[in-house]
């Protein structure tokens, strides 16, 4: 069986170093692994648009900007299919046909389905298109017949239930659809970055973001107004690890190399913790380092981005081509699909057998 990777981001501002830690990396990771045949990675606009239908260019103006992210961090069109959902007009016909599939009181029991929809102020009216939209992230899994989809924590009950929606699929109609796998970040620390407040999660709604575009001067302001531990108030005083973003941040981005470069005073990361929590630390030594390590890291991405971003011409061309070749592999899926469930009238005159 092919190995076959499929996963993306809504393109409803620039992506974030959350975005980064939970799923990128990971994605650039895999992408050089040289374990998967084909590779794709979706800019899901018609997904974006189940909450800003009245918004439409908001959603238009940041396929680009995805596109660049995605570019900056390490994505090779060579390897990898970027493309957009909307260009995919077979990923909504495999929709409707998996909608008969699953009912109404397990997409409502789906853990980021409930927390999207209070997030959203959504509990009185709910868009059709929204409450839907696990089961239009299992057609684009689906369609690509993805064996690995790397997201982040907060995803996995979205994949759950596109297995589910699978084995009812193959259940039912017969072996059709390939059961996809979840690959998660392998440090604990990127689960779930929470935000610079301090906040469970950083979210572009809460402006508690720290940019993969940002410039440097804006990173270092982030960073230095960032939440620690609000009783480490004296140099001298011990300080607390459980909540503080710093930390948190140190452990999701931090490498031994780092020590060498930009704090030598320390081996390695235990011994930073171990020292602020005795007291004798301050925050503001701490946040420097972490600026440097965030900036040794996104340093190449803006390089590679200023590249990319004086040659749009050809972005446009990445974003086209892959998504004729996503439209060409989703219509095989189609097809069989249709085949499965007796609707291929057409095809080698099936109507009159």
């Amino acid at each position: 069986m092919k190995q076959i990777i499929l996963t993306g981001d809504r393109p409803t501002g620039n992506l974030h170093v959350g975005h980064y830690v939970g799923s990128l990396a990971e994605r650039v990771k895999l992408q050089n692994s040289g374990k998967y045949d084909e590779i794709y990675i979706m800019i899901a606009d018609a997904q974006a648009l189940t909450d800003n239908a009245e918004h439409p260019e908001r959603v238009r103006q940041n396929i680009m900007k995805v596109a660049l992210d995605y570019l900056a961090v390490g994505i090779d069109p060579e390897k990898t299919n970027i493309f957009i959902q909307s260009m995919v007009p077979q990923l909504t016909e495999l929709t409707f046909y998996y909608m008969n599939l699953v009912t109404v009181s397990r997409v409502q029991r789906n853990p980021t389905v409930k927390a999207e929809i209070q997030m959203r102020n959504f509990e009185a009216s709910i868009p059709v298109g929204f409450f839907c939209y696990p089961i239009s992230q299992a057609a684009d899994i689906t369609a690509f017949n993805a064996t690995a989809v790397p997201v982040g924590e907060d995803q996995e009950p979205m994949l759950e239930q596109c297995r589910e929606i699978v084995h009812k699929f193959n259940t039912v109609y017969g072996e059709t659809l390939t059961m996809p796998q979840i690959v998660l970040p392998s440090n604990n620390a990127c689960m779930r970055l929470p935000g610079t407040d301090g906040k469970a999660k950083m979210s572009k709604s809460l402006g508690n973001c720290i940019y993969l575009a940002d410039p440097e001067e804006v990173v270092r302001e982030k960073i230095m107004s960032m939440y620690t531990d609000p009783d480490h108030i004296r140099v001298q005083d011990p300080g607390k690890l459980e909540g503080n973003t710093v930390f948190t941040y140190l452990d999701a981005f931090c490498q031994p190399e780092h020590f060498a470069e930009f704090l030598p005073d320390y081996q390695n990361l235990d011994e930073l913790k171990a020292h602020y929590q005795r007291g004798g630390l301050g925050d503001v030594k701490v946040k420097k380092f972490l600026n440097n390590v965030m900036q040794s890291l996104l340093s190449p991405m803006r390089e590679r981005r200023a590249q990319w971003e004086g040659r749009l011409p050809e972005v446009y061309e990445i974003l086209k081509k892959g998504s004729e070749i996503a439209a060409e592999t989703a219509q095989g899926t189609l097809d069989r699909v249709r085949h499965a469930m007796k609707i291929d009238y057409f095809t080698d005159i099936g109507l009159l057998k």
